[in-house]
């Protein structure tokens, strides 16, 4: 059975961001996963880097976080990890960046200090899916702003920790979208979410 973990920032109930987030979480559940979902806001987790948590080397219990602890100790055993958030000013919300920053790390996530230079990836994830909200057509966001968010996921963050197979989806422009648009994009979330685990 695989263990995905399921990460949803956005802070509205209600919001098409939690619309993906359930029909992702159920897809996964119905093809056997066995899934963490964690709708990070609801859950109020703190997105501000404690100074003991800027330690070298952490682990799972370097961190005087219950929370965070937990975070870490779950990101340790996962199979694959789905992010589910806005376009927010090219960047993930707020919450989301500060759980990268407390989640994954160094000694949980990633090591330092290999013989080439390079970080070492931790986790044992191998693959993760973002699926991205945004409200700039996709010329436009590839044009003038090199996407951004492609470039965090997929160079910068993912890659850091060992996970090697990264794909993203983004659902646009979502404020002036058709209910026909939106049921469409769900269920393009779902068949994203079914071939994850394939």
């Amino acid at each position: 059975m695989k263990r995905i973990g399921v990460y949803l920032a956005h802070p509205r109930p209600g919001s098409f961001n939690h619309a993906v987030f359930d029909a992702v979480v159920q897809q996964l559940r119905d093809c056997g996963c066995q899934v963490l979902a964690h709708d990070l806001c609801a859950e109020g987790f703190a997105p501000g880097l404690s100074a003991d948590e800027t330690e070298t080397v952490q682990s799972a219990t370097g961190t005087h976080d219950a929370q965070v602890a937990l975070h870490r100790t779950e990101v340790s055993t996962l199979d694959a990890l789905v992010f589910v958030h806005p376009n927010w000013w090219g960047m993930p919300p707020a919450v989301l960046a500060g759980w990268v920053q407390r989640v994954l790390a160094p000694g949980v996530a990633y090591k330092l200090g290999t013989a080439e230079g390079e970080p070492e990836g931790l986790l044992k994830a191998g693959r993760a899916l973002i699926l991205n909200t945004s409200d700039t057509p996709a010329d436009r966001e590839e044009g003038e702003f090199g996407d951004p968010l492609q470039r965090i996921w997929a160079a910068c963050v993912l890659p850091y920790v060992g996970v090697t197979d990264v794909r993203r989806a983004v659902f646009r422009t979502v404020t002036d979208s058709s209910e026909e648009a939106r049921a469409s994009w769900l269920g393009q979330a779902r068949q994203h979410a079914a071939a994850l685990v394939i």
